[in-house]
């Protein structure tokens, strides 16, 4: 492949304005927004979301800034606003066991429905049940069913009152007590001292007449006791007469609205049966009694709550299945609460307290997380696994309670759930769980993978334009015209070093959409041309290049060695890139090489220093077999080779520079000096290949701003491999400065295309390496002669009795 000097509409792409159909993108608004270059990861994704089966959540891989959230989410919503409302969740009281509370089932709205009447129940309870209990016909029953009993116990009072009379003692009641007291020959009440002063005789009748009454009034407490206890109950009854029909009738207006609606119909009808057993239960607790007033009704206000409903989740206002994101999926946020109040150092709550979680609100929907926010919890990881595992989830703290005060639990009913998880996460880190935890994996079996570029076409603009529309739009942006379109498209092609391809990176252009309009807008502007997206770059640019300025200036101060001009044996300008994660430039290097006699073999001094990476080091071995098979027929080769970066002190990393290293080795070889005007760029593999490499674009331009600097003289250039010609989406100032012939771009498929081009020289590579048969004015010939001179140097340093019989 003969060597290929570029011309300038080769160094980018052109895309003429009026190809894109628009003259403005506010006439864009109309289309919908596509899913640009993503086609695969689309319909991955609308078939993991209609998959009804267990296990199918997506797992979505791709770029941070590719638009992978945004777009699953619009999805998301799209595909459940046509799924079925889920139902409401409600937690009710247990009245069996308090600290295990019930999870109920409703049809959409009906929650809400619920809560509210059964909170208008508490308060028609708390006001009729009163009303009916201090009634006219209710007071009457109880007066007579009080009189019938108060006839019997005056009957068996009036009996133990002459027994005791009889006795000389005199009975009256007390505080409910019946208390006795000894009266004297005259009916009065005889004190203890005047007791103690009777004779021993009278004494000791006295003391069995009292045990005698006693005993008497023991069997009248027995004789009344079932009395009171059976009028008791009569009230009780009475009670329960009068209150029941007022809750069988506010019951069934309940069990009318609801139970057809409730999805637990059954269930539902059970809890209320529990209701009015518990109200009747309670009816003393409804009416001023003679006890402590306040205490009654905080009682009563306890009972009434225990009628409430904890509305977990309301859909009423639905359209259709809920699909949101979490953004801040904590173990409570993510899975749901119990609060708890302190009361009399003890920590109390009860079914009221439940709080739902995002899982819980995406019950029948979708629920979009991040892996890396679950992976910041080692709890929330370990029960989302058992969710996805089970379906189930329990309603629970994270861990005890870390608090001095004591602490009542609630163990509330586990809720069985149906939610599709959208997971967003890296490439790596779907790989890496995959073999982590390949059971948690399962569960994830749909993969949505966002690529992060994709063919160019003129489809592929178009969309990327309506994009630019619909963000102008959201954001209240001024429109872009085509040209500004145009040079936005550039920069897509650019960000991805394509002239064929487009960056899938959408935050980007979102960002320059911003930054553009922000000029335009700074100049009165109504419509964003393309030089307000040239000079939003070269701000952009000025905010990030203090350290490629600083390398500059260096040059241009002397600091740093290049030759720009003139030849140089053994030494060359490699191209380099420097990545600081929010900015990339490219920088020249000076690469030199030393050759002697020896048996050493090739030297990489920043492998020695421990200062060059794998890759580095790996392109030095190829470059070392690459040598060898080059000079096979004079093997062992008695060389010592030394390779050095000038002036690199951060390291050194990649194997572009393989092509420079061979070219400043071949030059010290041979003794041919190496243009330094053209800088060089380029991996090399055992044949002799030139390889593609990255951050090419940026590497040209690094050169050529020094060469800028210093001053053009039309020599100056770069050497790529050939197979980087669609990688070029250069800047139009190295454009220009190619135009007009100040500065070069050539290509090689080849080394010796290279090595001809930088010495002037014919490489010789074409001869049969097997024989040797270099052409003596070859680059190779002359390396030829100088690795027999090193040879023949060791044969002697080895032997030196050789060169006395010489």
């Amino acid at each position: 492949m003969p060597l290929i000097s570029l011309k300038s509409h080769e160094l980018g792409v052109t895309i003429p304005p009026e190809s894109l159909g628009f003259e403005s993108t506010a006439e864009l608004l109309g289309e919908p927004l596509p899913w640009i270059g993503q086609a695969r990861a689309e319909e991955a994704a609308r078939f993991g979301l209609s998959m009804a089966q267990a296990d199918y959540n997506l797992f979505v891989l791709g770029d941070v800034g590719s638009g992978r959230s945004t777009l699953l989410l619009q999805l998301m919503q799209s595909v459940a606003a046509s799924h079925p409302v889920p139902p409401d969740l409600c937690y009710l009281h247990n009245f069996q066991t308090p600290e295990k509370p019930q999870v109920h089932l409703m049809a959409p709205g009906q929650g809400r429905m619920l809560r509210q009447l059964m909170a208008q129940l508490s308060k028609t309870l708390e006001k009729e049940i009163p009303q009916r209990l201090e009634g006219a016909d209710f007071k009457a029953e109880k007066e007579h069913i009080e009189k019938v009993y108060k006839v019997e116990e005056a009957k068996a009072y009036a009996a133990l009152d002459a027994f005791g009379e009889a006795r000389h003692f005199a009975l009256y009641r007390e505080n409910g007590h019946l208390v006795f007291t000894l009266q004297g020959d005259k009916g009065r009440a005889l004190t203890e001292v005047e007791a103690r002063s009777l004779p021993r005789a009278r004494r000791a009748k006295i003391d069995q007449a009292e045990e005698e009454l006693r005993a008497e009034i023991s069997r009248f407490l027995d004789q009344t006791r079932p009395l009171e206890r059976a009028m008791n109950v009569r009230l009780v009854e009475l009670r329960r007469q009068f209150v029941n029909p007022l809750l069988e009738q506010e019951l069934n207006a309940i069990r009318t609205q609801l139970t057809e609606q409730s999805l637990d119909g059954p269930k539902l009808s059970a809890y209320l049966d529990q209701v009015k057993v518990d109200v009747l239960d309670k009816l003393a607790l409804f009416t001023v009694s003679d006890g402590d007033e306040a205490l009654r009704l905080e009682e009563l206000e306890v009972v009434l709550s225990n009628y409430s409903v904890n509305l977990l989740v309301d859909n009423e206002i639905l359209k259709g299945a809920p699909a949101f994101v979490d953004h801040n999926p904590s173990f409570r946020s993510l899975f749901g609460s119990i609060e708890y109040q302190p009361e009399e150092d003890v920590l109390r709550t009860d079914f009221s307290r439940i709080r739902a979680g995002s899982l819980i609100k995406a019950n029948g929907g979708f629920l979009m997380l991040h892996l890396r926010d679950l992976l910041t919890d080692e709890l929330v990881w370990d029960k989302l696994r058992r969710f996805t595992r089970t379906g189930r989830l329990q309603i629970e703290d994270p861990g005890p309670l870390i608090s001095p005060l004591a602490s009542v639990t609630l163990v509330p009913e586990a809720l069985s759930l149906v939610v599709k998880i959208v997971l967003i996460g890296a490439t790596q880190d779907y790989y890496e769980l995959q073999e982590a935890d390949p059971e948690f994996a399962r569960r994830f079996r749909v993969k949505v993978d966002f690529a992060e570029s994709f063919s160019a076409s003129a489809t592929s603009y178009r969309s990327s334009a309506i994009f630019i529309g619909h963000t102008c739009q959201r954001l209240g942006l001024p429109h872009f015209s085509n040209t500004a379109v145009v040079r936005l498209l550039e920069d897509s092609h650019r960000e991805v070093e394509d002239q064929s391809r487009q960056s899938a990176i959408f935050a980007r252009t979102e960002a320059l959409v911003m930054e553009s309009a922000a000029v335009c807008q700074s100049r009165a502007g109504t419509q964003v041309e393309m030089v307000d997206i040239d000079a939003a770059l070269q701000a952009r640019q000025r905010r990030h290049d203090y350290p490629d300025q600083r390398l500059q200036e260096s040059v241009r101060d002397g600091d740093r060695l290049l030759s720009l001009s003139g030849k140089r044996i053994g030494q060359i300008n490699g191209l380099t890139q420097v990545d600081l994660g929010d900015y990339r430039f490219g920088f020249p290097v000076r690469v030199t090489a030393r050759t002697f006699a020896g048996s050493e073999g090739l030297l990489n001094i920043e492998r020695e220093v421990e200062m060059s990476g794998p890759i580095h080091d790996k392109g030095v071995l190829i470059l070392h077999s690459y040598l060898s098979a080059l000079f096979a027929h004079i093997a062992p080769l008695a060389l010592n080779a030394s390779i050095v970066f000038e002036q690199e002190y951060s390291g050194v990393e990649g194997d572009s520079a393989s092509c420079a290293e061979l070219f400043v080795i071949l030059s010290s070889l041979s003794g041919l000096p190496l243009q330094q005007g053209i800088a060089v760029t380029g991996a090399v593999n055992q044949h002799g290949e030139v390889l593609p490499v990255g951050g090419l674009n940026e590497k040209i331009e690094g050169f050529f701003h020094i060469c800028e600097n210093a001053g053009l003289d039309g020599h100056q250039g770069v050497l790529i491999p050939h197979r980087n010609r669609r990688n070029l989406m250069l800047e139009r100032r190295v454009q220009t400065a190619v135009d007009e012939g100040l500065f070069h771009i050539y290509t090689a498929g080849h080394v010796s295309e290279g090595i001809t081009l930088l010495t002037g020289v014919h490489s010789g590579m074409e001869a049969d390496v097997s024989t040797g048969n270099y052409a003596h004015d070859s680059v190779l010939g002359r390396a030829q002669k100088s690795l027999q001179v090193f040879r023949r140097a060791c044969q002697l340093a080895d032997h030196p009795k050789l060169a006395h019989r010489r």
